[in-house]
């Protein structure tokens, strides 16, 4: 059978933070697709994630490293390679999230958002390109941006400052590297079931409030980023360079 577009048969791909939420179901939804995972997992071992890739009957390789360290963004991909022969798709879906009234916030909190949501995308990008230019290879590398790389948000200064620039990185990094075939695009998702939400989730009033705004009725689950991410790792986005793809259930158009 001739693969079709959306298929990522034969394909290697890395997912970062993916031992639970959005991550995970990147990387399920990428090995349902046809790709064998790299599944990273910032502390915790992604165990569970790399299970499910294989009950999709794909290779699973569970890998750790803490990105808030620049040494284990640096090195991340050079250790997914030797694990897995070769990597095709990045996703740079780690990250994190600390809330505070912005007059009080800690440079200490400034500093680790910045580094774990914007430092290392750009350090495991670097690393991405590097290895694609040097065998002369095309591939994929997918960001994880956010509704906050185009809205304030409130209380989340440095989260919204990493996110913004996650987007603009995106759109840099596809200008120089979509003429040898590296296709740099970005996912934002909207209010997703997660722990980073789980704040949000927790507070009644604010959870209707968001809820009231969602044209689609409804918080997305994490299993609504898997298309996204297959499309954008696949053949069918080709074409496709600096993009931030919106999936937020209607938020950004009402």
């Amino acid at each position: 059978m001739t693969a079709g577009p959306f298929s990522l048969a034969g394909r290697i791909a890395l997912v970062t933070g993916a031992s639970r939420g959005i991550g995970a179901a990147m990387a399920v939804g990428l090995a349902e697709a046809g790709a064998d995972v790299v599944v990273h997992g910032n502390t915790r071992a992604p165990d569970e994630t790399c299970r499910a890739v294989e009950r999709a009957g794909r290779r699973a390789w569970p890998l750790t490293a803490d990105l808030l360290d620049p040494a284990g963004a640096r090195d991340l991909v050079g250790r997914a390679v030797a694990l897995s022969g070769r990597l095709d798709v990045l996703v740079n879906n780690a990250g994190m999230i600390r809330r505070g009234p912005s007059q009080d916030f800690s440079d200490e909190d400034w500093q680790a958002v910045l580094e774990v949501d914007l430092s290392s995308v750009f350090r495991l990008s670097r690393a991405m390109g590097k290895h694609l230019l040097d065998a002369k290879r095309p591939g994929k590398i997918v960001n994880v941006a956010s509704l906050l790389s185009f809205q304030g948000g409130l209380n989340v200064a440095a989260y919204a400052a990493a996110k913004g620039g996650v987007a603009q990185l995106t759109k840099a990094l596809a200008n120089e590297w979509a003429g040898q075939g590296i296709n740099v695009n970005a996912i934002a998702p909207g209010y997703i079931r997660t722990d980073n939400t789980a704040p949000l989730q927790a507070d009644t009033a604010r959870y209707q409030q968001i809820l009231g705004r969602i044209p689609a009725g409804r918080w997305g689950e994490p299993e609504d980023l898997a298309g996204a991410v297959v499309f954008l790792a696949a053949p069918a986005s080709d074409f496709v360079h600096g993009h931030v793809l919106v999936v937020d259930g209607g938020w950004m158009g009402r």
